[in-house]
């Protein structure tokens, strides 16, 4: 078989609408699109929000609350369980990347306190919460905040 021979099997497609091409075609006199208004005239097209030009709902809810995601930080989250996995010694950004603890080693990370942690582990991340300051130097580490 070649790529030249391939059919669709039968009834998996029908013949394209010729629209206004008279009478005989089956959609004559107004091609199929019924007898005045907006949508028998060409040009006639609207968004999938416009809503017939009532109040569109987007300005008919009230407006309510406060936004602060211009200056919203997001923190990429590690828990203490986590750094169980590395080898002991410098933890920073990069370590955390490589080890697929985290996507992306220029956003900002912080360390949570869930879990044991037994190694020597001296920690770089941009925020700790206190109790994964607390496991961390209880464990013999050191946490540097950037």
């Amino acid at each position: 078989m070649k790529l030249g021979e391939l059919k669709p099997s039968n009834g998996a497609t029908s013949s394209k609408k010729r629209v206004g091409r008279g009478h005989g075609s089956g959609l004559g006199r107004n091609a199929g699109r019924g007898d005045k208004g907006y949508h028998s005239r060409s040009g006639s097209k609207h968004r999938a929000w416009f809503e017939g030009g009532q109040m569109p709902l987007h300005r008919r809810l009230p407006k309510r609350g406060f936004s602060n995601y211009l200056f919203k930080k997001e923190f990429q989250v590690v828990n203490i369980a986590d750094l169980e996995s590395l080898n002991e010694g410098l933890v920073d950004a990069n370590v955390l990347k490589d080890n697929g603890l985290v996507k992306h080693a220029m956003r900002p990370i912080k360390i949570l306190g869930n879990g044991k942690l037994n190694k020597k582990l001296d920690v770089i991340a941009n925020a700790f919460s206190n109790s994964a300051k607390e496991k961390i130097t209880k464990a013999g580490g050191k946490v540097t905040e950037q």
